[in-house]
């Protein structure tokens, strides 16, 4: 017993100092009071709030002074495949005029831009608003460095079919460009300019154009901060494996407290809940096969890194795993192993349904694996604070409910025809989105997802 002792305790202290709630600096203390003391300004500029929320370089920044190189033919910028993380992304399938993804697409009604349009459609100028941002950037860009040429799309949503299966194209995340003028000598430097106007992935692809795409906008993290699949598992307090896409407010899932037990923590929020929109995961494969799905701009403790985002996770780095034994019947702790695990495998997914829940302790065990509740931002302790006044909601409502809760609670014990469960709205929650605004314009850019 008391090795057993001095075991456990040990390992809640190796544990704590992965995801506990210290506050760390000074400086991590001033970016939470201005965090928390901006939600209640009366005013906000609303310029502030304009900056960029998705993955790529955002908006507001200062124009790079340094000497612009032109790329090579053949040369792509990032240097990995466009279907990958640091690049666009994963296709997510063709969008038809009959698709309801069709809405989603916008024209781009810009002067400064030349718009081919050989189909007569006006599929040309059909692109996702992030595309379009990009494409009104780079026509600028065009403008400055060549006075008096525009800007030329020869490509851009392609319903007839033309490109490869999982082309981008497809879906108006892709446009191929030139210049008005036709100058081969300056597709080079058109393409340096696309980098440089924030496109996620650019190609000389050819000596008659060039290649330019972007993310999806469901992978933006102003839209979907940080989630798990709705068919990601978590432990209730029964021992019992279920589907985060059945997991209800007032339930309690396990989680990670602060000395590093494996407690059961009440679901006081949806962070988001969209049951079903598809997004683009990345899945955690560790040595004993444990496998974490999450958004990239999810937190995970990593061993050594404290929380890191997903999308920085590479093999060899270890992550907290739980083998679960018997509940403790005295309290709501669990009789737990916990212990680092080697990843061997990280790879961008395609999965239905994102759900992210928010506990109480403001972590959870996601298929037996110890994940953050948080994304966005860089700092579990930080993003901890940051929900301390949903907590005092939540706290406080609680107490004027109570009675009725437990009436509600007796009447599914008579009758378990009849549960009554809390409306969830589907969608990024209002505090969760006013948040990753806020931290946007607020907090370092070293300590946000980008």
């Amino acid at each position: 017993m008391v090795h057993h002792h001095h075991r456990r305790r040990g390992l809640q202290a190796s544990h704590h100092c992965v995801i506990g709630r210290r506050a760390g600096t000074c400086a991590s203390f001033l970016h939470i009071f201005l965090l928390i003391l901006g939600l209640w300004l009366p005013v906000l500029d609303n310029s502030g709030f304009a900056l960029a929320c998705g993955p790529g370089r955002g908006g507001g920044r200062r124009p790079n002074q340094r000497k612009l190189t032109p790329l090579v033919f053949k040369q792509h910028v990032p240097n990995v495949s466009e279907n990958t993380l640091p690049a666009s992304g994963l296709s997510e399938g063709r969008v038809s005029r009959y698709d309801p993804k069709f809405r989603d697409l916008v024209p781009n009604y810009n002067m400064d831009i030349v718009f081919k349009d050989e189909e007569g459609t006006g599929a040309d100028r059909l692109m996702t608003q992030r595309c379009k941002e990009k494409l009104n950037t780079l026509a600028i860009s065009v403008m400055n460095q060549w006075p008096g040429i525009k800007l030329r799309v020869t490509e851009s949503w392609d319903e007839d079919g033309k490109h490869a299966m999982d082309s981008l194209h497809y879906e108006g995340r892709a446009v191929d460009v030139t210049t008005s003028d036709r100058d081969r000598a300056k597709y080079g430097m058109l393409a340096r300019l696309a980098v440089e106007a924030g496109f996620d992935w650019v190609y000389y692809e050819a000596r008659s154009h060039i290649h330019c795409s972007v993310k999806s906008d469901s992978s933006s993290v102003g839209k979907s901060g940080g989630c798990f699949p709705g068919k990601s598992l978590v432990r209730t307090e029964n021992g019992d494996a279920k589907r985060l896409d059945e997991v209800r407010l007032g339930e309690r899932i396990a989680a990670l407290d602060s000395r590093g037990d494996v407690v059961y923590s009440e679901v006081i929020a949806f962070l988001d809940r969209s049951p079903s929109e598809r997004r683009q995961f990345i899945r955690l494969t560790t040595k004993s096969g444990r496998v974490l799905t999450l958004t990239p701009a999810h937190l995970v403790p990593v061993e050594g890194r404290s929380s890191v985002f997903a999308a920085k996770v590479q093999p060899g780095d270890r992550i907290l795993v739980n083998d679960v034994a018997a509940s403790v019947e005295d309290d709501n702790r669990v009789d737990n192993r916990l212990r680092w695990d080697s990843v061997v495998e990280t790879k961008l997914v395609l999965e239905e349904g994102v759900f992210a829940p928010l506990t109480t302790e403001g972590t959870l065990v996601v298929d037996d694996v110890v994940a953050s509740c948080y994304a966005v931002v860089d700092s579990q302790s930080v993003a901890h604070y940051a929900f301390l006044p949903l907590r005092i909601w939540n706290a406080v409502t609680s107490v004027f409910t109570g009675g009725l809760d437990d009436m509600r609670h007796l009447e599914i014990r008579q009758n378990d025809t009849s549960k009554v469960q809390p409306t969830v709205k589907e969608g990024v929650h209002w505090y969760a989105s006013m948040l990753y605004s806020l931290s946007s314009y607020m907090l370092p850019s070293t300590m946000l997802y980008n």
